[in-house]
């Protein structure tokens, strides 16, 4: 018996949200990514406003920051 795992670049994100120390993203097959926002300099000097002023890339397989000119991963986040 095989199990099918997705490939990293076909994973995609349904949500992302934050709080002071960490941004959560939610994947479409239900996982939950945490990771601290010092990962990301951009996102840990940017206001609470302008982290929340984002948008997925490529129907969630990346999230983009305008104001920040920003983008990350879904694929880079589950590779490290």
């Amino acid at each position: 018996m095989s199990i099918a795992v997705p490939r990293v670049e076909d994973v995609r994100a349904s949500d992302v949200r934050f709080d002071d120390e960490r941004m959560y993203v939610q994947l479409v097959d239900g996982r939950e990514l945490t990771v601290p926002i010092v990962w990301f300099r951009r996102l840990a000097e940017a206001t609470r406003e302008q982290r929340d002023d984002w948008r997925f890339i490529g129907r969630g397989i990346g999230i983009h920051w305008e104001q920040l000119d920003e983008d990350i991963s879904i694929g880079g986040l589950l590779s490290g």
